[in-house]
């Protein structure tokens, strides 16, 4: 046209404008800028200026915008101008400065239209929440005084409400209008997924078909997650199918992602693969929803090979939620050994600020056991969100630091009450409330610690917030109550769970194992298979059981029968508990016989564990030696080991023998893990060690003991000095059981609980047996139930008895 010699006017201008904002390219935006001031029609010509201020808020540059909307004269500005104006400071997301333009426009009167309202709405909706949903409802009051009930309008309120967490109000908007398009149930279906109502976003898009609206790829793509979350294979492979049909696939990189996502959750990785490798447009995003698939259902390998080929072959540079998924791959792949390489890779790309990649790092240095180091990145966070949180929480329990999760919880509930504190400053807009992962995550921990009081508390907590119907946080439950002595607590609670799954049953089951109580056991264990497939857990638990309750013939007989019953392989452990099982019965013959016939490519060291301990209950020599040897081969560095082996020395007065294992353990720098009792008081859990006197009241325990040790001689109470395994004189025996770290716990809770209460001890190591025949007197002259939770099962003392009956 220029070449012809025709001089673009005031028509042509606006449309090649509107060209090069397509194209987004600035340095041809300038030059035909130039050709606007060359030929005279400046800002005067006001659709002329408004494609200006259009095409520089599209190619990326706010301070032409700023310079062109400046100079269009104020009594020129009409309703396109302020509107290009308002939608290019959203686009550059300066929400507070469009709004005051919004502002500015109506002092202006120049009145606003449908699609200035839809650019508030964007910038209300990117505010913090409080102000924003403030601003929105003026907005919506403003646009009703308005008679504006266009569609888009409409759906750009719902999107608003439903960012600003008000998701109500965005339903109440749908209903409440006609005119809806594809966009509209495209808005609300999006909305239901992203505040995880999946169930009903999926009850929507049925109604959405059957008003005969036809889905696009944003409507798979907004429907597919619920399918994820419910897991709900079936209906993810028919939106799949229509996809197919519809051709939604081909160049749609955000339906694929999508797929890929609900097949890798559906733990069907291999159909998100293919999905992958069908996609014609690879994004980042779809690269980044493989390697999350592969790195959530632990395909460490897959997913760093093709971490690798994202960036080697493909070209594409890693962005957080790509480092934020391979960080775990990276600590649990035995492939990958400079695991601490990624957090300099991480560095080095500029994501170390990203808070999801603190997560994933806080986890990788919880995982390798630096807690200190996650401590560190954890308190250097500028933004702390509720997985930050339970993050760090779950390195503590990780690293076995109980005390420190419990400490953390504390400290996470105070911040939520104390928003307004400046250090806090970020998490005043982030809900900090402990949810369902952060109950499942430090209720272990009470089990651990045997911290009953502070496990009712959560448990209160979760009754309150609508969380202990939640299957993982009523398994968590059971388990807590079950490891803390409270086995009729614990099967209540099983009781109420609406919808158990196969890891609550197996809690259950293991919790009246370790009780001791084995017909029970099984029986729920039949009452199980009815409702869900046993697995390889449900038997060691079952076993486990039998175990501990002497029912050989019953754990035999479950043994044979798993594999062609319940289509479970034996495994390395199941051997391991049947060799106890017999071992504890004093089978220990039939024991080693069973190890011997173990299948080749099984690991037998759990078996010769087990094998040793038993051969150290009936002093078994010869057997213990052999079990021993191969233990010594098999792990060299676990002190256990030589402890039992020297244990089955001494008692049977081999004490040369003894003497000689304990200098070996010495020369390869073997250290014994030193008996460790614990008991909660007063919201605090009190540890005690064998011998120990760091305690404020040992004094007065000791003293409370002797007492007591004379009024158990007077009830005929003999100390089992075969306990003691050194070669000293009868009377240094006697005063070395008294040091024992569960009679000092037991002890501290008597003198510090009213009479009657019950006293709960948990210990790290097996019960000796004069301090389990110690805590038989002690439960009947101070008329207390005495429960002792050992590594291995529970002991319920009480009027001189102890449930076990003494078969431990």
């Amino acid at each position: 046209m220029t070449s012809s010699g025709i001089l673009p006017d005031h028509f042509a201008f606006p449309a090649i404008l509107k060209a090069v904002a397509a194209l987004q390219h600035l340095p041809l935006a300038n030059q035909i800028h130039a050709h606007v001031l060359k030929y005279g029609y400046g800002t005067s010509f006001v659709p002329v200026a408004n494609s200006l201020l259009n095409v520089y808020g599209k190619c990326g540059d706010i301070s032409d915008v700023y310079k062109v909307f400046e100079r269009i004269p104020q009594s020129h500005r009409d309703t396109v101008s302020w509107n290009s104006f308002i939608s290019a400071l959203c686009r550059f997301e300066d929400w507070e400065t469009a709004l005051e333009a919004f502002r500015l426009m109506l002092l202006d009167d120049v009145e606003p239209s449908s699609f200035t309202l839809v650019s508030v709405a964007h910038a209300c909706s990117n505010l913090p929440r409080h102000h924003g949903l403030r601003l929105g409802k003026q907005l919506h009051g403003y646009s009703l005084r308005m008679g504006d009930i266009k569609t888009f309008t409409n759906n750009a309120l719902m999107a608003m409400y439903s960012k600003l967490g008000h998701l109500n109000d965005a339903k109440v908007v749908f209903e409440l209008f006609e005119e809806r398009d594809l966009v509209s149930w495209n808005t609300m279906l999006s909305s239901l997924s992203q505040n995880d109502m999946f169930l009903e976003a999926l009850l929507l898009l049925h109604r959405m078909v059957l008003q005969g609206l036809k889905p696009d790829g944003v409507t798979i793509a907004s429907v597919l997650p619920a399918c994820s979350h419910l897991e709900l294979l079936e209906i993810g492979k028919q939106l799949h199918a229509y996809a197919l049909r519809h051709d939604i696939l081909i160049d749609n990189s955000f339906v694929a992602s999508a797929l890929v996502d609900m097949y890798c959750n559906c733990r069907k990785v291999h159909s998100g693969r293919r999905v992958f490798d069908y996609a014609t447009e690879k994004k980042t995003a779809l690269w980044n929803a493989m390697i999350t698939g592969y790195a959530q259902n632990e395909f460490d390998e897959e997913a760093l090979m093709l971490f690798i080929e994202m960036e080697a072959a493909a070209g594409l540079c890693p962005n957080a939620t790509t480092m934020a998924s391979i960080v775990p791959a990276c600590v649990r792949s035995d492939a990958f050994v400079h695991k601490l390489g990624i957090h300099g890779y991480v560095l080095k790309r500029g994501l170390g600020t990203d808070h999801y990649v603190q997560n994933a790092l806080m986890d990788l240095y919880s995982r390798m056991g630096n807690i200190q180091i996650a401590k560190t990145i954890f308190d250097n966070m500028d933004v702390r969100d509720i997985v930050s949180w339970n993050t760090m929480i779950t390195g503590y329990v990780i690293c076995g630091q109980h005390n420190n999760a419990l400490l953390l919880l504390h400290e996470m509930q105070r911040v939520d009450q104390e928003k307004n504190e400046s250090s806090y400053e970020h998490e005043k807009r982030i809900p900090l409330k402990p949810n369902s992962i952060t109950l499942m995550t430090v209720l272990p921990g009470c089990a651990t610690l045997a911290a009953l009081a502070k496990g009712k508390e959560i448990h209160a907590y979760a009754i309150r917030n609508m969380l202990a119907s939640d299957v993982g946080v009523g398994s968590a439950l059971v388990d807590m109550y079950a490891k803390c002595g409270c086995l009729n607590t614990s099967r209540k609670v099983f009781d109420t769970i609406p919808c158990r799954n196969l890891i609550t049953w197996n809690v259950i089951i293991m919790a009246y194992g370790m009780h001791g109580k084995g017909a029970e056991a099984l029986e729920l264990f039949n009452c199980m298979v009815k409702e869900v497939k046993p697995n390889k857990v449900t038997f060691i638990a079952i076993f486990a059981a039998c175990s501990h309750s002497g029912m050989v013939r019953e754990g035999q007989n479950l043994f044979h029968r798993m594999k062609d019953e319940y289509g479970v392989e034996p495994t390395a452990d199941h051997y391991a508990c049947i060799v106890d099982l017999l071992g504890r019965a004093g089978q220990v013959e039939e024991a080693y016989q069973l190890i011997n016939d173990m299948p080749l490519e099984l690991d037998k060291t759990g078996a010769w564990s087990s094998l040793l301990g038993s051969c150290r209950i009936h002093q078994k020599v010869e057997i213990g030696e052999i079990a021993a040897r191969n233990l010594f081969h098999l792990e060299p560095d676990v002190a256990s080991h030589y402890v039992l082996l020297s244990n089955i020395y001494s008692s049977a007065q081999l004490w040369d023998k003894a003497t000689d294992i304990r200098k070996r353990m010495k020369e390869m720098g073997v250290k014994k893990e030193p008996g460790c009792s614990w008991i909660e008081f007063d919201d605090e859990v009190h540890k005690f060690i064998a011998g120990d006197a760091s305690h404020p009241q040992s004094g007065q325990l000791y003293g409370f003991l002797e007492i007591l040790s004379e009024k158990m001689r007077k009830e005929g109470y003999v100390p089992d000095t075969s306990c003691v395994l050194h070669n000293v004189d009868e009377e240094e025996k006697e005063t070395l059981l008294c040091g024992h770290s569960e009679k000092l716990a037991i002890v501290f809770g008597i003198l510090n609980s009213p009479p009657g209460t019950t006293i709960r001890v948990a210990k790290n190591l097996r019960v000796c047996n004069d301090c389990h025949e110690a805590t038989k007197y002690i439960s009947r002259i101070t008329d207390r139930e005495i429960i002792l939770r050992d590594v291995r099962r529970f002991h319920q003392f009480r009027d001189g008895r102890c449930s076990c009956g003494d078969y431990w």
